[in-house]
């Protein structure tokens, strides 16, 4: 009776489009809500009709279907990663891939090339392609395949514990949270049920896909232009220091830190940059940041950071400590601090080096 009730609502909602999605109903998670958004993103699907079955008939009728029927055939548009001989994964990147995964994998060329107004052979897709998949769609393909961030046998024999729970921060739990409670009322109505919980499931959908969006967006229209002046800044750190250690923007400050790892990458041996400076704003009349670099990307650990001695001070009394005028302040953590023109914060940084 159930299952034949939710087959006329499927045949039902066939025969309303053209072309459906397919993917499993019941508790839904982050990578088929993100696997159907990045699909309606292209003109092909944009007024596709989702089907959430685990009944083989209808998802056979499918155009698409990700995240069930145990199949990978992307000749057919079957994107699933549950089978036991599955063991795809991203180019150069040793995550499993989810259904997320899949289906960037295979048309995520299209939607950034679709979202930069250019053909999909052109060289900057594909250095979009390689990053979002590594900042944004790695870590669903890992969580939804049960793969940790870190080795846990290595944290287990260093004894490392955790000082609070962070698991609520992450995109799944997010999604997770959007899935109905156990104790939700439910409709008697068994097509009724199955509305109610695909609503839940498209506004988690959404929900994933804004903060998609929200990254594609960032890295075409920021990170991807911010590339060539880190790249500048970058050939002429000698100028600073002899060793380049020091990276100056010269107008203003772009998103640096991505771009600085991988120059230092491809450069190999040789100093390491330590600190950045860049101007507040920009204009002639700015304040100057000097920041220290992070050991990684994600570390509150600074390669070098500001001597502890001027750390907490700020102004005359900063100026006094330092020996350079000008002084604005150092954090009381030492990774970043100001002076009021470039040539003080140059000469805080010079001296900073050798302390």
């Amino acid at each position: 009776m159930f299952r034949n009730t939710l087959r006329m609502a499927a045949a039902k909602r066939f025969k309303m489009s053209p072309l459906t999605i397919g993917t499993h109903n019941g508790h839904f998670h982050a990578d088929e809500a993100l696997a159907v958004y990045m699909l309606r993103l292209l003109p092909t699907y944009h007024s596709s009709e989702l089907i959430r079955t685990r009944d083989p008939t209808f998802l056979q009728t499918c155009h698409t279907v990700v995240d069930v029927g145990g199949e990978y055939e992307p000749s057919t548009n079957r994107y699933d990663h549950h089978q036991r001989t599955f063991n795809t994964t991203f180019p150069n990147r040793p995550t499993k891939l989810s259904s997320a995964g899949l289906v960037y994998l295979h048309f995520g060329k299209a939607i950034i090339a679709q979202h930069l107004n250019v053909s999909e052979d052109a060289a900057e897709v594909t250095v979009i392609w390689e990053k979002v998949y590594e900042s944004f769609i790695e870590a669903l393909d890992a969580h939804d395949n049960g793969i940790s961030a870190y080795d846990p046998k290595a944290i287990a024999a260093a004894e490392l514990k955790k000082n609070f729970s962070d698991g609520g921060f992450t995109l799944g739990a997010m999604v997770g949270r959007l899935n109905p409670n156990w104790n939700d009322p439910t409709p008697s109505d068994l097509v009724e049920a199955q509305k109610v919980e695909d609503e839940k499931f498209l506004v988690a959908s959404t929900r994933i896909g804004e903060e998609f969006s929200r990254d594609l967006d960032y890295y075409t229209k920021a990170w991807l232009p911010a590339r060539a002046i880190v790249h500048n800044a970058y050939a002429k750190r000698l100028e600073h220091d002899k060793s380049g250690r020091i990276l100056v923007f010269e107008g203003q400050s772009v998103p640096w830190k991505d771009h600085l790892y991988t120059l230092e990458e491809k450069e190999g041996e040789g100093a390491k940059v330590l600190y950045v400076l860049y101007p507040e704003k920009p204009t002639l009349d700015a304040k100057w940041r000097i920041q220290a670099v992070p050991v990684s990307k994600d570390s509150f650990e600074s390669r070098k950071p500001l001597p502890e001695a001027w750390r907490g001070f700020r102004d005359e009394k900063l100026d006094e400590i330092t020996g350079v005028d000008g002084g604005v302040f150092v954090h009381a953590a030492g990774f970043i601090g100001g002076n009021k023109n470039f040539d003080g914060a140059k000469k805080m940084t010079l001296k900073a080096l050798d302390l």
